[in-house]
């Protein structure tokens, strides 16, 4: 399996991870640390933290990040539209909005840029959609910020669905803005908070892209 594929694993394993022991209920204060003698946490607890945990995975904009951390080391195809089958730029974005809210998006990156809010590169959060002049063309490549000032997409024949930098020499010069599909207010801050925490933690030299040729 290639490192873009079990970062993706390690990632979806540690956001799970890290949800679920956030809605553990919480020791006393003073407590001591748990061991052998201790009684385990009731079967019930851990299904109701589980329940509460996907819950807060599934309720807000930042879902749209998550799931496609998990679509790293698919192929690139051109007009692919499926991770089966390999995924384009927006081949990528279309799906993960689909599988995660229900819209079918646009086809193109150009027709996408003219869906949702503008925002502005500092105001981006994760969900949003960054667009870039790659082909000569204004809004002619399209990717999901996952914060940290990176982003997700699948850049070119040859390549596979990956992490870049925003702040990458050839990423800053060819942005050509951001658009929001999904208010921010439904954001839930537990989500947020664990998926930033995993994406800060993802090394910045694995994925980054210095060109398309």
């Amino acid at each position: 399996m290639s490192p873009s594929f079990l970062l993706a694993r390690r990632v979806a394993v540690s956001i799970a991870a890290l949800a679920i022991v956030a809605a553990l209920p919480a020791a006393p204060a003073g407590a001591q640390s748990i061991d052998a003698a201790a009684p385990a946490l009731p079967a019930a607890t851990i299904k109701r933290a589980f329940a509460k945990a996907t819950r807060t995975m599934q309720a807000g904009a930042h879902d749209l990040a998550v799931y496609a951390l998990g679509l790293i080391g698919v192929a690139y195809r051109f007009g692919g539209d499926t991770p089966d089958d390999g995924l384009d730029c927006s081949g990528l974005v279309r799906h993960v909005f689909q599988q995660v809210t229900g819209v079918t998006l646009p086809r193109t990156a150009k027709e996408m840029s003219r869906v949702g809010g503008t925002i502005a590169r500092t105001d981006l959060a994760p969900g949003d959609l960054v667009f870039f002049n790659t082909r000569r063309f204004a809004f002619s490549h399209v990717g999901i910020y996952v914060g940290d000032a990176r982003f997700i997409h699948a850049p070119r024949s040859g390549r596979d669905v990956e992490i870049a930098s925003l702040d990458s020499a050839y990423w800053r010069q060819r942005f050509d803005g951001a658009r929001r599909l999904i208010e921010a207010d439904v954001v839930a801050p537990t989500t947020v908070a664990l998926a930033e925490d995993v994406v800060a933690a993802i090394p910045h030299e694995m994925g980054i892209v210095s060109d398309l040729r």
